[in-house]
């Protein structure tokens, strides 16, 4: 017997669909539901890699601790990683199986990918009592409905209850539900049970007199009105979001431990991948994080982050192109910290030869870390653990880059002793291991290196626990549903689909 299921859509990109999908995963495994999140088709720079080496979206990896499951590769059987305006690395079942443009993907690929996220959903509606479906973009995307694999294809082909979250702090929402639902066909709309509203700020009962002219004119409820709260984002897809600093800073009131705070500037790199590794940081008392393009920006900072990247030359010529680069170099001969993740560890090297990635083949790094780096085809996927400054460090690893270091202090180590992963020259520090700072030992214990390089009297607070910290957002999202929205309703339509004989909303599809 198959689970119930719900398919979580939006007006538009970033309305709350990741976020309104947590919330109703972690309210449901509140009430003793076995629940799993999943999304068919992830477009994303922030990836996470599973138990068995799979690779999906972080925001799906964040939803399956909401549901405090493993994460695995049925959760995100496509996942498409940009490598242009034009070109996606496309990932299937956590495996890489090439590039392919826009025009290609969507002219024949992705429609052809439709019985693998079937296979995939069946599966895990058939381990669980309840899976929540989180939608892409906008069902209404008349141009792409033909291959839709994502939005109203698998809810159709699944039989799936759609739930459209709209974000009326952009304004415009009560056009854009009733657009979303017009645009669709009559087979499309039959599964659109209703609208939650995101993101309200104010006296919601000066809202109800459009929720009812809504439901007047397209026969459709709304299932509750979350108000607004800062920080609730999940490790967010795209963007510059910090998914949880804003929650840190309104959650964790505590005064820097000791006299002085730890500036950290971050390099917005072209393609910047698994930006939230610097979360860890930003949910410290005392660490102000914030993103530069501008080498005088660096002036102040007391540590400067070089990010992950899906593109490493194209962020080594602009970091050169920005004048960054110089900067950087200069900071390092300086003995002031410098740490490089993943791309950001391979920027800091002597030579790259990338006939994988950006098919440049022999460009010169930055040089102030002694490796060289070849891009091998088959992409490292793991999840290491072991030991860095005393201290107990785990992440995870998504790189086609291949060092090979010619000297420096390896810094992260295994039980025995034998190196395992980074390289640390003075003041500068790389590693391809995302995730590291998430280590609270390792995190503390590098940061206290830090301040005593840049000459700061920062104590890292000895109770921060970012795992806890997570937990902490992921009840939130999880008050946000049972407060604000129609429990009851939305699990009737969980257990048993859209309402029947919903109403037709011309003009529909066009033909």
């Amino acid at each position: 017997m198959s689970g119930g299921g719900l398919l979580v859509a939006g007006t538009t990109s970033d309305a709350g669909k990741s976020v309104v999908t947590a919330g109703i995963c972690r309210w449901l495994v509140r009430q003793g539901v076995k629940v799993a999140p999943f999304k068919a088709q992830n477009m994303s720079l922030n990836s996470f890699v599973t138990r068995e080496g799979a690779e999906i979206g972080r925001a799906q990896a964040m939803q399956a601790q909401a549901c405090r499951i493993e994460p695995t590769a049925l959760m995100n059987p496509v996942l498409l990683k940009p490598g242009s305006d034009r070109t996606s690395q496309v990932v299937l079942m956590g495996k890489p199986v090439g590039e392919m443009s826009a025009r290609g993907y969507h002219g024949g690929r992705q429609e052809a990918l439709l019985g693998t996220v079937l296979d995939c959903l069946a599966e895990l509606r058939g381990t669980y009592d309840a899976v929540i479906c989180e939608g892409a973009g906008s069902p209404a995307e008349i141009n792409l409905r033909r291959t839709d694999i994502v939005n109203m294809g698998i809810a159709r082909n699944a039989q799936l209850p759609v739930l459209v979250v709209g974000d009326i702090d952009r304004g415009g929402v009560f056009a854009s539900f009733f657009g979303t639902v017009a645009l669709l066909s009559p087979e499309d709309q039959a599964f659109v049970a209703g609208f939650l509203v995101n993101k309200f700020r104010g006296d919601v009962s000066l809202l109800e007199p459009g929720l009812d002219m809504l439901h007047g004119l397209t026969g459709r409820r709304t299932y509750g009105v979350l108000p607004f709260r800062h920080g609730l984002g999940i490790d967010e897809e795209d963007g510059l979001r910090i998914s949880l600093r804003g929650t840190v800073r309104e959650s964790n009131t505590a005064p820097p431990v000791g006299e002085d705070v730890l500036r950290v500037a971050v390099c917005a790199i072209p393609l910047m991948s698994n930006f939230t590794d610097v979360d860890a940081l930003a949910a410290e008392p005392g660490v102000v994080v914030r993103f530069v393009d501008r080498p005088e920006e660096l002036s102040d900072a007391d540590l400067v982050v070089i990010p992950g990247t899906r593109g490493t030359v194209k962020a080594l010529e602009w970091l050169r192109e920005r004048g960054l680069a110089d900067a950087l170099v200069r900071r390092a001969a300086e003995q002031r910290p410098v740490l490089g993740i993943c791309g950001g560890f391979q920027i800091l090297g002597e030579h790259i030869d990338d006939e994988v990635e950006s098919r440049q083949g022999s460009v010169e790094g930055l040089g102030v870390l002694p490796l060289r780096v070849r891009f091998a085809r088959e992409k490292t996927l793991t999840r290491p653990v072991g030991e860095a400054l005393g201290e107990p460090v785990e992440g995870y690893e998504i790189h086609h880059g291949v060092a090979q270091l010619t000297g420096g202090d390896r810094f992260i180590s295994d039980d025995n002793g034998h190196s395992l992963d980074g390289c640390r020259v003075g003041q500068t520090w790389g590693t391809h291991w995302h995730g590291s700072l998430e280590s609270d030992g390792f995190r503390r214990a590098f940061l206290r290196e830090v301040a005593a390089a840049a000459g700061r009297r920062f104590v890292p607070a000895p109770d921060t626990s970012f795992a806890a910290l997570r937990e902490e957002q992921l009840d939130r999202l999880g008050d946000l549903i049972e407060q604000h929205a129609d429990t009851d309703a939305l699990w009737r339509l969980i257990e048993s689909g859209a309402p029947q004989g919903l109403p037709f909303i011309p003009p529909g599809a066009p033909a």
